[in-house]
């Protein structure tokens, strides 16, 4: 959540391009209709160099910002995996994820906003700070001092701050949240909120009041700037597009972060 003169403004970000080959996970034409900033798959967990070029094209053409959603390098495991990658090499990677979509996204007259983590690495970095700090190293390493998209009190956005480079807060509205404000691990019973009616009205509450409900009912604070819209559920478009116009109706003015 972010005021500006009295006005909540938040951004909407998607998962987009974890296609790979002939497959295709996610609707990116329809979801780009919908959010603000795009967090593209840069061939590690998803994607590959055919369908970065073309989410990056369909992004500059509508105006959505471009994210690196570096991963560490686990196609079968869709990056959900757990992995230990030494300091160096997650770095080294990270900077070669960001490199890579870069290109395709100077092509298609942009520019790479931001980075976000994926999957297990998203998770790891909330509490694991050597982990934090080499992809951290690894923006650096990209240059550009590019914002860094997380989850509120994570080492990742502390260790990113820290080294010069902006921080941007998200929150997921289909996800259930730990008393510590941290996400309940998938394949915990009731980690993901699927009832749609559900997700709408907690996304609404959590982008006007800058908190949310826990798993246990407490409320916690969740000031976050940007919101997550899951594209690689069932009705996944649908759903992002009625929480879109749920927040526009309830005053808030979705625009992009970066």
């Amino acid at each position: 959540m972010h005021t500006d003169g009295g006005t909540v403004t938040v951004d909407l970000n998607a998962d987009l391009g974890e296609g790979f080959g002939r497959w295709e996970l996610t609707d990116d034409e329809a979801l780009l209709s919908v959010v603000t900033s795009a967090n593209v798959a840069c061939g590690f967990h998803a994607g590959d160099a055919r369908t970065m070029r073309r989410v990056c094209a369909s992004a500059a053409e509508r105006g959505v910002r471009i994210g690196a959603q570096v991963s560490y390098r686990d196609l079968a495991g869709f990056g959900r995996r757990a992995m230990d990658v030494p300091a160096a090499e997650l770095a080294a990677e990270v900077a070669y994820q960001i490199g890579a979509l870069e290109v395709f996204a100077r092509a298609a007259g942009s520019r790479v906003a931001y980075v976000k983590p994926h999957g297990a690495l998203y998770n790891r970095v909330v509490h694991d700070e050597a982990q934090a700090a080499a992809v951290v190293e690894g923006v650096l390493l990209a240059g550009n001092a590019l914002p860094v998209l997380g989850l509120p009190g994570s080492h990742l956005l502390r260790v990113a701050g820290a080294a010069g480079l902006p921080v941007v807060a998200e929150a997921f509205g289909d996800r259930a949240y730990t008393e510590g404000g941290t996400l309940v691990p998938r394949g915990t019973s009731g980690a993901v909120v699927t009832d749609p009616d559900a997700v709408v009205a907690r996304s609404v509450d959590l982008v006007r009041t800058g908190s949310v409900t826990s798993r246990g009912g407490v409320r916690i604070a969740m000031p976050a700037r940007s919101l997550c819209l899951h594209g690689d559920t069932p009705g996944a478009v649908e759903l992002a597009r009625r929480v879109r116009a749920e927040l526009e109706r309830a005053g808030v003015r979705v625009e992009a972060f970066a």
